[in-house]
């Protein structure tokens, strides 16, 4: 079969290809960004200050040094805190850990990663000489079918897999594949023996298709005459013009309609990496509580190259390249290309998956995870969300999509069951039993149809599984990724790890722990140290994670129900944070308008909290409310008001307002938004990130 790639190296992130949208401006970048960009950029510092102290609680080593990566707090004020490691002055490749620590500062636990704990090696000072690792580093390149261009080399200790660590050669040979993709290859050499310990490669492979969205609104600044395709959290969009390197110039347009749609218009090529990687943002933020790739609420920046028998498309520092190794032009557009890319750089900062062994398969199953539920999240109408990969390109050229989730094996590669000579194959077929893991997880086994597409998913035990919803695997997968896993899991770990997040997030003895272990079990993955029980969580779901659903309202309309209108990208008000936001009133005349949204919070749940930012404007005066807002819960029959507004005491600043929701642990309510308005004279109402975060 014919393998479309699209290689991303280094930070991996989304991008790609064209199509035919319809835009509107949108103001600067919100204050919240820089105040996002200052939090985590605190947490990390302080992480680090603590981070010689917490080496002496974990009793590692004197002549190790803690490098802080990441920091992920829960709510009950649990960090996860990701560290690399240094040994004498020396990178440790393979030594990065978590370390899971109570809020006393107290170290519950260690998720370890290649020979664990120890990456002391008895020597710095190596028998094989640079110049002869360098060579073997060459010989590795060749030998992987790439052209070694250039080759350099750093002594490091590699703990990279259990037999323990090694002084080593990081080799990095630069070239260009047999298929014309590029290529920057780690070889790792034994700085005593010469032999080669493992590979790595920066430049990291994924899948896509065409232009099938139809017209889109993306996110655009400036006015007439002068529009410039960056939107309001910094996500743009750059044209290098034909060259492959440098930064291009952010592509501008006078009238804010941006390309045809045809696969050889250069602008309809950064409208659809432009959409894609905005769509992308959104699922994150809204979904899953991660505030971009960085977790700082900052965008990326994507560049785009049009060449003539492939197209690039470049993210800051780090390179796309699209073709199948034809030599035609193949422009890339569905939502899960866009997802998938973007997810290899929320993969990049957060686990940090090698694209090698058990670990590329879960890199790739991971982008492929969250594509597709970019693809759910967006809903749009052309590309009807599926659990198939690349399904309109038709690069096969028989009407079959690149991947399977249901069934992997369907494209004659992929594997649908783990065995120990999984990690041996190309990380598209490697990722085969997790992706086979989350259709199960979401939807269960056995046949069935969704959206209009046909699935009958077998298990590799002949059990029977039920589903616990995509939504609910998406986001355990997410913690998962994030507070577990390490750069060179294995299939074993990703049992246990998200095991643990689903106890995290909905109890030991949850239907939804039952489901994630039993789907591992049905892609041959041996049960391991956790398992599933009886007791409620064994910590609070994690700061984060929003039981609202498009809370940000980026989606438009998608998840809320109510009057049509209100949830806007409109100019006129400003939102708190992106292009979207809940605008009650405003029509200076009479008008009533809602907008709701059913939310559970779980019965295992410590407290439950509901936030919000509002800013309100008038043209009314005096001391009379004549046009008035409410924020309501409706649990059963009861209705209980949490605030109200009107056009007295307005304040055209955004204010947050916390109200506690524990009373609800265990039930379903309505969230409830609504204004009335009297006849003349307009007051705003206007809402944005709405969140319920039960801890």
């Amino acid at each position: 079969m014919k393998h479309l790639k699209l290689v991303v190296a280094g930070t991996t992130l989304a991008s790609a290809v064209a199509l035919c949208p319809n835009m509107s401006a949108f103001g600067s970048v919100p204050a919240s960004v820089p105040s996002a960009v200052q939090a985590r950029s605190q947490a990390l510092a302080a992480a680090q200050a603590g981070a010689d102290d917490n080496a002496r609680k974990l009793g590692l080593d004197s002549d190790e040094k803690l490098v802080v990566k990441d920091v992920i707090t829960d709510a009950n004020g649990t960090k996860h805190v990701r560290y690399n490691r240094t040994f004498k002055g020396l990178r440790v490749i393979g030594g990065d850990f978590v370390s899971h620590n109570a809020k006393s500062g107290d170290v519950k636990s260690v998720s370890w990663n290649g020979s664990g704990k120890n990456v002391a090696v008895d020597s710095t000072t190596p028998s094989v000489s640079k110049s002869n690792a360098l060579a073997a580093g060459k010989r590795t390149a060749i030998a992987e079918k790439s052209s070694a261009a250039s080759s350099q080399g750093e002594l490091v200790v590699y703990a990279g897999n259990a037999s323990g660590p090694r002084l080593a050669y990081d080799v990095l040979t630069t070239g260009v594949k047999a298929d014309q993709t590029p290529s920057r290859l780690h070889t790792y050499v034994d700085a005593e023996t010469g032999a080669v310990l493992g590979t790595n490669d920066e430049i990291v492979e994924g899948t896509g298709n065409g232009i099938y969205v139809g017209q889109v609104s993306i996110g655009t600044t400036g006015s007439s005459g002068a529009y410039t395709m960056k939107d309001s959290v910094g996500n743009y969009t750059t044209d290098l013009n034909g060259a492959t390197s440098g930064n291009g110039t952010t592509f501008t347009d006078s009238d804010d309609v941006w390309g045809t749609g045809s696969n050889s218009n250069r602008q309809s090529a950064a409208v659809d990496a432009h959409y894609g990687a905005e769509k992308t943002f959104d699922y994150y933020k809204n979904v899953q509580g991660r505030n971009g790739i960085w977790n700082n609420g900052t965008g990326a920046r994507s560049r785009v190259h049009y060449g003539s028998n492939y197209v690039n498309a470049f993210w800051d520092g780090t390179q796309m390249t699209y073709g199948d190794g034809s030599g035609n032009s193949h422009p890339l557009t569905e939502l899960d290309v866009s997802g998938h890319e973007m997810s290899h750089g929320v993969t990049e900062n957060t686990a940090g998956l090698n694209y090698s062994g058990d670990a590329g398969g879960l890199n790739e199953a991971t982008s492929d995870i969250f594509g597709t539920a970019v693809e759910f999240y967006a809903n749009n109408p052309k590309d009807v969300p599926d659990y198939l990969i690349g399904e309109v390109i038709d690069l096969n050229g028989n009407g079959t999509p690149l991947r399977y989730m249901d069934k992997p094996s369907k494209d004659g590669g992929s594997k649908d069951c783990w065995s120990s000579s999984v990690g041996g194959l190309d990380p598209h077929y490697s990722s085969g039993p997790l992706n086979h893991w989350f259709y199960l997880a979401s939807e269960g086994s056995g046949a069935k149809t969704i959206n209009g597409v046909s699935y009958n998913s077998p298990t590799c035990n002949g059990s029977t599984v039920t589903g616990i919803s995509r939504d609910k695997a998406a986001k355990i997968w997410y913690r998962t990724l994030s507070t577990y896993l390490t750069s060179t899991s294995n299939y074993a770990a990703a049992r246990n790890g998200a095991i643990k997040s689903a106890k995290d997030l909905y109890g030991s003895g949850s239907a939804e722990c039952t489901g994630v272990a039993n789907a591992f079990s049905a892609i041959s993955v041996p049960a391991g140290t956790e398992t599933c029980g009886t007791s409620g969580p064994t910590d609070p779901p994690p700061t984060g994670s929003n039981l609202v659903a498009n809370g940000g309202f980026e989606s438009g309309a998608t998840s809320w129900t109510g009057t049509s209108g209100p949830i806007t990208n409109d100019s006129g008000r400003p939102a708190h944070a992106g292009s979207w936001k809940l605008w009650l009133g405003g029509n200076g005349s009479t008008a009533s308008e809602s907008e709701q949204q059913n939310v559970t919070i779980p019965s295992t749940a410590a407290s439950a909290s509901l936030t919000y930012w509002v800013r309100t404007d008038t043209a009314e005066s005096g001391s009379t409310a004549y046009d008035t807002a409410k924020v309501q819960v409706i649990s059963g029959t009861t209705t209980s008001t949490l605030a109200s507004y009107s056009n007295v005491g307005t304040n055209s600043t955004y204010s947050q307002k916390t109200f506690d929701l524990s009373a609800y642990k265990g039930k379903t309510i309505t969230l409830k938004f609504l204004a009335n308005e009297d006849s003349s004279l307009q007051t705003s109402f206007v809402f944005d990130d709405v969140a319920v975060n039960a801890g």
